[in-house]
């Protein structure tokens, strides 16, 4: 009888602890459960998200290209109502990835505004020069796409155009190429407002010779005490600058140039801009 109680007791116990691993089992199974099909829903939202995404690509596409032709074709038209807010958005979407293709251009080529012409064949390159902060010219070069030539331009003919093509290679250094164009008219425009700054400013000091480049500038100037007359001629041998390389004086007072006070102001001259320079002059009652 005690054998029979024990093996009742134990057989008790052993179903005991199955249903109790059972219990265990089932919450862990329905967890599992849950997690998968939490798991399918969002494959099939990304799915979805894919699908939409892929049909504004293709909306987009066909909006780009007809606004790049500026024209509207009809076909596309008829499959899209212009007065709905899915059109509308799609194309205020294709404006923008319109106009960061252009920003990306834009920043590729140096900051250079650039314009297509020619049916998209070529594209118009408008470099603007500026000194002090004021704007001054603007100049312009329309490029061949296909060829990577220079069709038309108005850049001043004394500005070496055709050699500063030579020396770089439009098809991989453009950027290079309109770099330095843009320092050569930059530093034209400089000199030339300079030059226009000195007549302006300083009346007693004459202008006796210059040049359609401004690389020669020669001026006349009156020492105050003893009236002598100074010839003064600026030299920019740097083209790409807007100071002068070398700066000589001649006066009839052939010890005036060698004097301290006169190579301080040469220093002057070939470290500032003249008509600055020639304001500084007059406060130190070097010239009238």
């Amino acid at each position: 009888m005690e054998a029979a109680s024990a093996t009742g007791v134990l057989g008790h116990l052993g179903l005991l602890e199955v249903q109790a691993r059972s219990r265990k089992t089932q919450p862990q199974q329905r967890s599992r459960v849950k997690e998968l099909k939490a798991k399918v829903e969002a494959l099939r939202i990304q799915r979805d998200q894919l699908k939409a995404e892929m049909e504004t690509h293709k909306n987009l596409q066909k909006l780009r290209a007809s606004m790049d032709k500026q024209c509207t074709n009809e076909e596309e038209e008829e499959e899209m109502d212009e007065e709905s807010e899915n059109s509308q958005l799609l194309r205020l979407m294709a404006r923008h990835t319109q106009l960061k293709d252009l920003l990306h251009a834009h920043h590729v080529i140096g900051g250079y505004n650039i314009m297509k012409t020619r049916q998209g064949k070529a594209v118009c390159v408008s470099l603007a020069t500026a000194y002090e902060g004021v704007f001054l010219e603007t100049f312009n070069l329309e490029i061949d796409l296909k060829t990577m030539r220079i069709i038309r331009h108005n850049i001043p003919p004394y500005i070496p155009l055709n050699s500063l093509a030579e020396q770089s290679n439009l098809q991989t250094n453009l950027r290079t190429f309109l770099d330095t164009l843009s320092q050569h008219l930059n530093a034209f425009s400089g000199r030339k407002q300079q030059l226009k700054l000195v007549k302006e400013l300083h009346k007693s000091v004459e202008v006796m010779e210059s040049n359609v480049l401004c690389s020669i500038l020669v001026l006349m100037f009156t020492v105050p005490r003893e009236k002598t007359a100074v010839l003064c001629t600026l030299d920019y041998t740097d083209h790409t600058r807007c100071l002068p390389t070398r700066v000589h004086f001649d006066s009839e007072d052939k010890a005036l140039p060698d004097s301290p006070e006169w190579k301080n102001n040469c220093s002057l001259l070939m470290e500032t801009p003249v008509h600055k320079a020639l304001i500084a002059m007059r406060k130190m009652k070097n010239i009238v």
